[in-house]
């Protein structure tokens, strides 16, 4: 996941020009609509950008799910019918944007990043842009495969109140769905933070410590992606716009309490994870003092073993035990008597 990305390509042009950032990708930009109100549903896939307009004055409730922003003049066509200005359709496009949320006089536009495990296990991060008129709700998302799946199972089958509800409620439908699916990405970091901790009592080696410092760039990434996401969402529950009733209020202020315990969970996992960095440093410290100790009780005890061979390793020719039958292996066993009494004192004084 990455936690930026290059806008080479957009230095020095003029404002509300759009121009793709993001990951590489080629293909069409596919558009599906869902128009609906209580009493029907209208699914259509593959929808071409212009027969999109009349769905701008409909009296039905519209949603029209585009994946992909990489083909930005797609994008620009479609958001040309809607009356979308040039700097919402940059920003679009530009898929490096922070959650916020921006009032306009016919329509509002969000900015949420919505989390996802690929099948490798890899957290991704993508950014859903949110357009959210009288009539209609347009999502943009960089790549296929999202969240919002059970958002589209309840408008199918009629339940709960979507149905009945407006394009505001639809909105908050595809916000909620997002920071529910936090809670989802959450799961495996607390089954993976006790792995780590049980790999650090056992032996703290640096694989452990790569592990370390991936958990923590994905927490990075994703406080960057919630944190400014609760700013965003108490901004839009206490908007005064007349796209967003008083009756939706009540469950955007829920999504902001949801918002809320998932920023709480990052900080409580990050904290969790900088103190598991901290023990592997403290790990590593007390194996090497261990090592150190060792070594220089080693040390300590061969420091008298030697002044002592370095005495009689003179060459001096008036040494009175150099006659001496039995002077070798009286040294060797002054020798192992001070090394013994060395170690006997050194476990006395619990150094050992």
């Amino acid at each position: 996941m990455k936690l930026f990305r290059s806008r080479k390509t957009t230095v020095g042009l003029p404002p509300g020009t759009p121009v793709y950032v993001g990951r590489d990708r080629t293909g069409p930009v596919n558009v599906s609509v869902l128009d609906f109100d209580a009493d029907r549903v209208e699914e259509r896939k593959d929808v071409p950008a212009a027969e999109c307009a009349p769905m701008r004055d409909s009296a039905t409730t519209t949603w029209i799910d585009v994946d992909g922003v990489h083909d930005a003049g797609a994008v620009e066509e479609l958001c040309a019918q809607f009356g979308i200005h040039p700097l919402v359709v940059e920003d679009i496009v530009n898929t490096g944007q922070r959650p916020k949320i921006e009032e306009h006089e016919d329509y509002l536009y969000l900015v949420v990043r919505m989390l996802r495990r690929d099948e490798a296990g890899e957290l991704r991060s993508e950014q859903v842009s949110i357009l959210l008129g009288p009539h209609w709700v347009i999502s943009f998302q960089e790549e296929p495969g999202d969240v919002f799946e059970p958002v589209r199972e309840r408008i199918r089958t009629g339940k709960g109140r979507i149905r009945k509800s407006g394009p505001d409620y639809l909105a908050y439908a595809l916000l909620d769905a997002v920071v529910d699916h936090y809670f989802v990405v959450f799961e495996p970091y607390a089954d993976r933070v006790e792995e780590v901790e049980a790999d650090l009592a056992r032996n703290p080696d640096p694989a452990v410590l790569d592990t370390i410092h991936r958990l923590k760039r994905e927490l990075i990434g994703v406080r960057r992606a919630v944190w400014p996401l609760r700013e965003a969402l108490s901004t839009l529950a206490r908007t005064e716009s007349p796209l967003v009733r008083r009756q939706t209020v009540l469950f955007l202020r829920d999504v902001y309490d949801h918002a809320v315990q998932v920023i709480d969970t990052v900080e409580a996992f990050r904290d969790t994870v900088s103190g598991l960095l901290d023990l592997y440093l403290s790990s590593v410290s007390n194996r090497m003092n261990e090592v150190m100790k060792v070594l220089t009780i080693i040390a300590t005890i061969f420091i008298p073993l030697t002044f002592i061979a370095g005495i009689y390793g003179m060459n001096f020719r008036f040494m009175p035990e150099l006659g001496w039958r039995w002077a070798y292996f009286g040294v060797l066993g002054v020798m192992a008597a001070v090394a013994i009494g060395m170690v006997f004192y050194f476990r006395r004084k619990r150094w050992l």
